[in-house]
């Protein structure tokens, strides 16, 4: 039973590490959604997707752990959860603190990654409002109506009130 507790505290401490490079990679991202810098915010995405991928990895190794004392116990797998793994090992005093710092350790830093990630989302839906806001402007302003200029010749020069056919100008 040490051993698959050995193996189930070193899967959660793997897995709190993981977690906590999320994190940093998370709160780097929201500076880098702030300055609309596509190209780092698609390299940053990756790196994301490789934490993630051994998050994956490491999730899996932490639930055989469980598989392995639930077995031992002669427990449901599904039901058995680590604070009720916690409770039992309250005869063995070092396993059961190792493992509840563990679990408060992941608890916590999952918790900050989900607020920090809901944040970031919300820049996003933002930035993305703000693009739409800005294309129905530059669509409206191509769907304007024509001015009243007359040519020379009495007709009207089918210019469009607020469209110059020079484009965006960056300068401004």
């Amino acid at each position: 039973m040490a051993s698959l507790m050995d193996n189930l505290v070193h899967a959660l401490e793997e897995e709190c590490t993981m977690y906590e490079k999320l994190l940093g990679l998370s709160s780097r991202k929201t500076a880098i959604i702030v300055s609309g810098d596509l190209k780092a915010l698609a390299e940053i995405t990756d790196e994301e997707q490789c934490v993630i991928g051994k998050i994956a990895s490491l999730d899996r190794k932490r639930e055989v752990a469980m598989e392995n004392i639930a077995s031992v116990l002669n427990t449901d797998v599904n039901s058995l959860k680590l604070t009720d793994l916690i409770m039992i090992l309250e005869k063995r005093p070092e396993d059961q603190k190792n493992l509840a710092v563990q679990r408060d350790r992941l608890v916590n830093v999952a918790g900050n990654v989900r607020r920090v990630n809901g944040q970031n989302q919300e820049l996003l839906r933002s930035s993305l409002e703000m693009v739409r806001f800005e294309m129905n402007i530059i669509q409206a302003a191509k769907s304007a109506p024509q001015t009243a200029n007359y040519s020379r010749t009495a007709g009207t020069t089918g210019d469009v009130i607020g469209y110059t056919s020079g484009g965006f100008d960056a300068k401004q």
